[in-house]
């Protein structure tokens, strides 16, 4: 089929899928899962038409590794997968992030741990999606909300990774992937492309790992002039391994602070309702349709309600929310999980506002009679 063009009615896997195609990617590597599989159907059909590689690896640990193989090539890479195979790609992660290779990890979330429900929406990879690899690590995660979002933030997604050299993970759930809505397909041509920054030292002065100012360094492609050593021990700026004493705390420093130094590009949050309020609502993905819905449900009673809706959840947004807690009475974390994001909202919560769990774990979106609870409970 030919791209869509313009309002297309399109499920939010389909639209993942067209995001990358428009931010260039040009090579997918995957292993069908529940509820992703949509976005490789729709990347074996339609990359080939556009000088792309699509190919079904034997699991999802020679899917990540093919990615990063690929963008080493110089190609924009991505895969998809759901929580079984986000776990088994979790070192080869650690490998993408120590080496920098841009790529793209999308994981639409289903309810587990082991096969769980497998067709049902959760949010309990979040802090898989942190720490599920071994090492210190930074990482960046960002979470659609929509289907509309399913497109523009795996444009994001590739933006991002590009721009830092790290892999990016689009956090989706079930409802996202396979829910179908309207949504504006933009001209191509008319969206900002973030692509990789390239050498410009003659070839026998390129170090591969020397970074520019931005702490991110100029990335050459297997077969270019410039050669390139991707090391997955530790290394220093030639590309090679290296263990003389303080290469290693060089260079988590730098992957560090090559994304906390530039956090201001990289935060992004939503604010939805009354500026002041007796409770704010933290939630993201699709939970905080579900909070949009009950700000309304809470004004009905008498209770005001705002939501703070976290896009990106790492780095996690301490300012944002450190800021929403000092301006309200109370505070309720809505997510599909027993809870993850309130154990970061407690960290940051130097206000020392009351905190109440809004709790999703029955394998479908959360229902707003639990999120109302738990804000009838936080202004007692």
């Amino acid at each position: 089929m030919s791209r869509p063009e313009g309002i297309q009615l399109m499920e939010g896997n389909h639209a993942c899928a067209w995001g990358a195609i428009d931010a260039g990617a040009r090579f997918y590597a995957g292993y069908p899962i529940t509820p992703s599989s949509e976005i490789a159907e729709v990347c074996a059909r339609e990359l080939p038409a556009y000088g792309g590689t699509y190919i079904q690896m034997e699991d999802e640990i020679g899917s990540i590794a093919a990615i990063i193989g690929a963008s080493l090539s110089g190609k924009k890479s991505f895969t998809a997968t759901s929580g079984p195979g986000f776990s088994l790609m979790q070192e080869n992660l650690g490998v993408g992030i120590y080496q920098e290779v841009p790529c793209v990890v999308v994981n639409i979330q289903r309810v587990g741990p082991a096969t769980g429900l497998a067709t049902q929406p959760a949010q309990a990879d979040v802090m898989q999606a942190r720490w599920g690899t071994h090492g210190d690590h930074p990482i960046i995660a960002i979470s659609p909300a929509s289907v509309q979002e399913m497109y523009d933030f795996t444009i994001r997604a590739f933006n991002l990774s590009e721009r830092f050299r790290i892999p990016v993970i689009l956090l989706g759930d079930q409802v996202v992937g396979q829910t179908y809505e309207n949504i504006a397909l933009p001209d191509p041509g008319s969206l900002e492309i973030v692509e990789r920054k390239k050498p410009t030292v003659p070839p026998e002065e390129y170090l591969p790992y020397q970074p520019d100012e931005n702490l991110v360094p100029p990335m050459a492609a297997y077969g270019d002039k410039h050669i390139l050593h991707a090391s997955s021990t530790c290394h220093c700026e030639t590309g090679y391994s290296n263990f003389k004493y303080g290469t290693n705390r060089q260079l988590l420093n730098r992957l560090k602070n090559k994304i906390y130094n530039y956090l201001d590009e990289i935060i992004d949050v939503e604010y939805f309702g009354p500026e002041k309020a007796e409770v704010t609502l933290v939630s993201f993905g699709s939970a905080s349709r579900v909070c949009k819905y009950v700000v309304g449900l809470a004004e009905k009673e008498g209770i005001k309600v705002n939501l703070l809706r976290l896009i990106s959840i790492w780095p996690f947004p301490d300012r944002e929310v450190q800021e929403a807690l000092a301006k309200t009475g109370a505070c309720v974390v809505a997510e599909m999980n027993q809870g993850q994001v309130i154990n970061e909202v407690n960290r940051v919560n130097t206000t020392n506002t009351p905190v109440h769990l809004a709790s999703g774990i029955d394998g479908e979106l959360i229902r707003p009679e639990i999120i109302m609870a738990s804000i009838r409970e936080a202004v007692k």
